[in-house]
């Protein structure tokens, strides 16, 4: 049994306490025979009038009841000879199950049923409180996990599970003890507000998730608080290679890039590792500024590594790392996956030997056999992207046993406040709230695949006004069971429709040097139109690219959309993007789209992204991490997030010796270091 509990995530009577209901049933009275309504789960009680076995399309018992107010069926399909006996005529029967429907009078299918001895009444021995249903696995029956939720919260008096959380922090919530909530959540009294404890709304909840964001809180603070305590490269101050890369810039950094800049030059002026996550929105100059960084890094004696989840993104990075950085005499490396065994060879010892100042790549980096010699920053583009061992992974790889390398961490997803206060809450973060002067919002519209043929006549009129146009696919080839047009097919028609304009294509299938060189070309205006896959949606920057279309938008995530349309309105010139969907659409689809047609303010869609995928999708770290939540769920439970900083501050001021158990409870030892990334 423990084996099978171990795959629900039971390990421990603390697991057993914390794995809660998610649905109740009223067994604690009568309900009369005659006045159950059909779709209804009661307890009824009656006399067996008549019981016999049906043969029709399928055997069957039917067992007829009455209470003196009406009449109801119980139907078996499963059943004993030995079961046939004991319903005799005037047997008293109580019973609980679902009334449904059935020929001439309600029945209830295979109830869960119990006949009273003589001289028993019906009310007796009746449950006292609402009865729970547990998430369970193949071969945990329900009565199983009652019986061990039972003697688990019989022994919360022997104080098996302390209240960690000090009365005088939560006197302002108006909240429950521990022990108490406990109780109600796993045994609730009958007159208990059931719609509240479903939606983990009630008093009972709220407690339970405050302190599992407390200890998630907690835990956070404490990595950060370790990480203080290693040493990292002292970085000097601004010097010739980081003015030299600026004054060649062919523009002037805006007001929140320098703020950003300053932000993480002072952080990297200190022997403490920096943690640093800078957001900005799609176009905003995030490359720029750790660009900046890096020169500063590499003029102290050290290495960096850039890393980018895509391998199109990755090439992007490439280009503009040796575009800047290679007048400076600054060696910008290269490592993917994709690389031959004699280049990767060659690759890893120009790495490890420090030949290679600043090394761009992919998950490669990470890779057991990747070594740097000195490695000083760690630069982590997209950061959700990434599965936390991963990014861990590379953090480590300038880790001895008392250094670790600075890390500047950097998202064009926003980071809503809910998560930047639960699952970001180690870091410092920054904003680059400024677009480069002379950017227009995107004008965004919904247009139904009905109108098709208009939106190519518009791609036709903004190529010959001299735009560039990107028509982006959601799959490659034809899929029988999406109902979504294929990039392939896409071009061949477009090619048919557009014959005299340049059309390229471009999906994740093609080689990386073929990849590159038709976005080179479209960068360089030798392509009109580009059929892509979502492969475009990080990292390419063609400013005279002033019209997208994206085919089934439907089919896409809110934070997905926003950064495709980023590729657009990156010059000066009105740039629209069409989200072409396929009609009927679905409620949660129509307000994706519509919130993409309200607002291009990146902050809005990501609350609105965690409001309608959770924060584990969003976060891109459902599997492990910090992001994993038993009780408490982001969005539900935002109110409680000042209160839970407040009390995390006073928990490690004045009961240092709480925080480590509260952290334990909740988080467990082998998920500690998550957040370290």
């Amino acid at each position: 049994m423990a084996a099978k509990l171990a795959g629900i995530g039971i390990h421990t009577l603390q697991d057993v306490l914390f794995h809660l209901p998610f649905r109740y049933q009223d067994r604690t009275r009568l309900s009369k025979i005659g006045q159950l309504t059909p779709g209804r789960e009661a307890m009824v009680c009656g006399e067996v009038l008549i019981a016999d076995v049906v043969i029709r399309q399928r055997r069957s018992l039917l067992v007829r009841i009455n209470d003196g107010t009406g009449s109801i069926t119980l139907r078996f399909f499963h059943f004993s000879q030995q079961q046939v006996k004991q319903f005799e005529r005037g047997r008293q029967v109580r019973c609980f199950g679902e009334a449904r429907r059935g020929p001439g009078m309600l029945e209830m299918v295979h109830p869960e049923y119990r006949l009273l001895k003589d001289g028993l009444s019906a009310e007796s021995e009746l449950d006292t409180t609402l009865t729970p249903f547990y998430p369970t696995t193949e071969g945990v029956q329900q009565t199983t996990l009652r019986r061990l939720t039972e003697q688990a919260l019989s022994r919360l008096e022997v104080a098996a599970l302390q209240d960690l959380l000090p009365a005088r922090l939560l006197a302002h919530c108006g909240l429950p003890d521990l022990v108490s909530a406990l109780r109600i959540v796993h045994r609730p009294p009958p007159q208990a507000d059931v719609q509240a404890l479903l939606e983990g709304v009630h008093p009972a909840h709220r407690r339970l998730a405050l302190e599992e964001l407390i200890a998630h809180r907690l835990g956070l603070r404490l990595l950060r608080v370790n990480a203080q305590r290693q040493h990292a490269p002292l970085i000097r101050p601004p010097g010739t290679q980081m003015g030299a890369l600026r004054h060649g810039l062919p523009f002037a950094l805006t007001g929140a890039q320098d703020r950003v800049l300053l932000d993480v030059l002072n952080d990297m002026g200190t022997d403490e590792p920096m943690l640093r996550l800078v957001q900005g929105d799609v176009g905003s100059g995030k490359t720029v500024v750790a660009a900046l960084a890096a020169a500063q890094v590499v003029e102290s004696g050290f290495q960096v590594a850039m890393m980018a989840p895509t391998e199109i993104l990755a090439e992007q990075h490439m280009l503009n790392f040796s575009q800047w950085f290679e007048p400076l005499g600054i060696s910008v490396g290269w490592l993917t996956g994709k690389l031959r065994a004699v280049q990767r060879r060659s690759a890893i010892e120009a790495v490890a030997m420090g030949h290679q100042h600043i090394v761009v790549g992919t998950h490669a980096l990470f890779q057991k056999d990747v070594e740097f010699n000195n490695l000083g920053l760690a630069i982590i583009d997209e950061q959700h992207r990434f599965g936390v061992h991963q990014r861990m992974a590379l953090r480590n790889k300038g880790a001895d046993t008392h250094t670790l390398p600075h890390q500047l961490i950097m998202t064009a997803t926003p980071i809503p406040r809910t998560l930047a206060m639960t699952a970001y809450a180690d870091l410092d973060v920054s904003v680059i709230d400024e677009l480069p002067p002379g950017r227009k919002p995107v004008t965004t519209v919904a247009v139904d695949n009905v109108r098709r043929g208009e939106l190519i006549e518009r791609v036709g009129a903004a190529i010959d006004e001299g735009r560039q146009v990107y028509w982006v696919c959601t799959l490659i080839e034809e899929s029988e069971s999406l109902q979504a047009e294929a990039a392939e097919d896409t071009f061949a028609t477009l090619q048919e429709l557009l014959p005299r304009h340049r059309i390229g294509l471009v999906h994740g299938r093609l080689k990386p040097r073929d990849k590159e060189a038709i976005m080179q070309s479209f960068k360089a205006c030798e392509i009109d139109l580009l059929i892509a896959t979502t492969v475009i949606e990080v990292g390419v920057d063609v400013p005279n690219a002033s019209l997208m279309i994206i085919e089934n938008a439907e089919r896409l995530g809110l934070s997905q959309l926003h950064q495709l349309r980023g590729r657009v309105g990156r010059g000066s010139e009105q740039s629209s993007c069409m989200l072409l969907y396929q009609a009927p659409l679905s409620n949660n689809a129509r307000e994706r789209l519509g919130i993409m047609r309200e607002t291009n303010d990146g902050f809005v869609i990501a609350e609105k992204d965690l409001s309608l995928r959770g924060a584990g999708e969003v976060l891109g770290t459902r599997q492990t991490g910090l992001a994993e939540f038993r009780i408490a769920r982001l969005g539900r439970d935002d109110d409680l997030l000042d209160d839970v900083s407040n009390i995390a501050d006073q928990l490690l001021a004045a009961y240092p010796k709480l925080v480590q158990r509260l952290v334990r409870r909740w988080i467990g030892e082998e998920k500690k270091d998550y957040g370290g990334v």
